[in-house]
């Protein structure tokens, strides 16, 4: 893990931490200019409570770097229409404040302010910046490492489910057939049932017409002895 002053000297490890620009409202509330995305030079020595001349040195020491993390300088032209936005943003008394005189006018956003502070080595805020920083790191570093020991345990109980499963797979397969061949014979049990209800109703039927015939073998006997007694 980088410490502050590798953070200080290396370009590189800067690089890979520029886009924490949340680390700077972390310890102390930035003051942007009015359209939420820029500040100029004494925002900017404000909230590091440096005095602007330190601010600007560094700047010249650091002009490449500082430009492409977003510095501008604004002159002519861009300078007015920069001015009368912001004019026009800030409105009422506020407006009266604004400096409009000024010849050029160097515009930082939140990327270029978290460069300074990785820079800027004699000041409190910008040292806890950097301190923030590093922390946050150190507790995503943990996090990563707690997270890879979970997926290891995750990883080691699926090498045990595996090996249950091809161990469960003749047993299912062994179940599968069973049930087959029971379902055969529940499909042979249900047509016996069925060929017994039709024998069955054949009975009946065959019960019902030897009713019929004793009913008529009884009705003729009655008939046969009142003529004898006749």
């Amino acid at each position: 893990m980088p410490t502050e002053a590798a953070l200080l000297e290396s370009h590189a490890l800067r690089v890979e931490r520029m886009g924490r620009v949340e680390a700077l409202d972390k310890v102390k509330i930035l003051v942007m200019l009015p359209d939420g995305i820029h500040l100029r030079t004494e925002d900017v020595a404000r909230y590091f409570e440096v005095p602007a001349v330190v601010l600007k040195k560094l700047v010249q020491r650091h002009r490449a770097e500082v430009e492409e993390n977003g510095l501008r300088l604004l002159r002519g032209a861009e300078l007015s229409t920069f001015h009368r936005d912001m004019v026009s943003l800030w409105g009422g008394e506020g407006a009266e404040g604004y400096p409009q005189g000024a010849t050029q006018l160097t515009l930082y956003t939140r990327r270029t302010v978290l460069n300074v502070a990785m820079l800027l080595r004699d000041s409190d805020i910008a040292r806890s910046v950097r301190t923030h920083l590093l922390d946050a790191e150190k507790d995503l570093r943990a996090s990563y490492v707690s997270l890879d020991s979970r997926v290891t345990r995750i990883e080691g109980c699926l090498v045990g489910v595996g090996s249950a499963l091809q161990e469960l797979g003749p047993v299912l397969s062994r179940m599968s057939h069973r049930l087959d061949v029971l379902d055969r014979k529940l499909d042979i049990i249900h047509q016996a049932v069925g060929a017994i209800g039709l024998r069955l109703t054949d009975v009946s039927q065959d019960i019902s017409r030897l009713d019929t015939r004793m009913d008529d073998l009884a009705h003729r006997l009655r008939n046969l002895g009142h003529r004898t007694n006749g």
